[in-house]
């Protein structure tokens, strides 16, 4: 299959992408917080559970994985890449090494993992993944993001989608401007159109085919310390109105990350952006906490209820499916009981 017509199936309306890629480190404090030992047995069976639930079927069109699960094989044998596509869904891979401090910079981040990416590529895609992911971070204050962390990064972004897709993959480009801070989101809105704009002309410079590209932005925010907040039309308004004037008609679609949104909130903006959209854009979601948190609670409390766990995983993968199409209502979530 075509890269554009993988990344077309991965933003089809009425499913969205699964982030099971946590770090080792991530998942173990996730799994501590619902006091639960992080060790190779544990961090498996949690997501073999989520692998294998109806909504994979319905609701999620991709999975993005982290080293250690791609490797990883099911308890019935079989390896965790072969288990997600034939429960329907594509498998993909996390191949960024994370973050670190930006040289020359004042406390800025770059995001590494280009050394050695080819052979890397090369080796996941024998594993079975069809796409893959690499995220860059973007702080705001008085004096960030600088022109240098905006370019440095976006410039990594391109060469790391250059290199996925001269392995037959489509890249998920991930351009995250973090919602820690008190700005405005008229100021997430100007920083957020000032990074997309470097990332696509980054993009284009390196010959990387936008067709076969999906973008996972942040939804236009404030702050999580902003005393001004939001409502519901206005961070829809002010991220379709971002989209259209940042993003090249070529892209088949976005999917939006949660940005340390609750499961309601990223389902309910979703939701609002797909009621107003009017361009040709799919929007949908990869989310990782706001799909996976009320599961895993669940899990904690009694790790063998598989059904009870796949019946609340189910609930969140519909109800953000239901957002990619402007259909969810509040009245859904009430009518839920765990």
């Amino acid at each position: 299959m075509k890269i554009e017509e993988i990344a077309k199936l991965m933003v089809a309306k009425g499913r969205g992408i699964l982030a099971a890629d946590e770090s080792t480190g991530t998942m173990g404090k996730r799994l501590k917080s619902v006091n639960i030992e992080s060790n190779e047995k544990n961090r498996l069976h949690f997501r073999e559970t989520l692998f294998t639930s109806s909504a994979m079927k319905s609701s999620i069109s991709g999975v993005i994985l982290y080293d250690e699960t791609i490797k990883q094989s099911s308890s019935q044998g079989i390896p965790i890449p072969e288990l997600i596509k034939k429960n329907g869904s594509i498998p993909g891979i996390k191949v960024d090494k994370g973050v670190k401090l930006l040289a020359g910079s004042s406390g800025e981040k770059i995001t590494e993992g280009l050394d050695g990416l080819k052979d890397r590529m090369d080796e996941y895609y024998k594993l079975g993944a069809r796409f893959a992911k690499w995220r860059a971070v973007y702080s705001i204050s008085s004096n960030q993001p600088s022109e240098q962390c905006i370019k440095a990064n976006a410039h990594a972004l391109a060469r790391y989608a250059a290199i996925v897709q001269e392995a037959k993959m489509v890249p998920i480009v991930e351009p995250e401007v973090l919602m820690d801070g008190d700005h405005t989101i008229d100021k997430c809105y100007e920083v957020t159109s000032k990074v997309l704009i470097e990332c696509f002309k980054e993009l284009k410079i390196n010959n990387v085919k936008l067709e076969g590209t999906v973008l996972k932005p942040n939804m236009i925010l404030p702050g999580s310390s902003c005393k001004k907040k939001a409502n519901t039309d206005e961070i829809a308004k002010k991220t379709l109105d971002c989209l259209k004037k940042t993003m090249p008609k070529e892209v088949p679609g976005v999917a939006f990350l949660s940005g340390g949104q609750s499961e309601v909130e990223a389902t309910k903006n979703l939701n609002a952006i797909n009621k107003i959209n009017d361009t040709n854009f799919n929007f949908t979601f990869s989310y990782g906490r706001a799909l996976q948190q009320s599961a895993l609670k669940t899990w904690s409390k009694s790790m063998e209820d598989t059904k009870n766990i796949q019946k609340v995983f189910d609930h969140r993968a519909k109800m953000n499916s239901a957002s990619t199409e402007g259909k969810w209502e509040e009245k859904f979530e009430k009518n839920f009981a765990a």
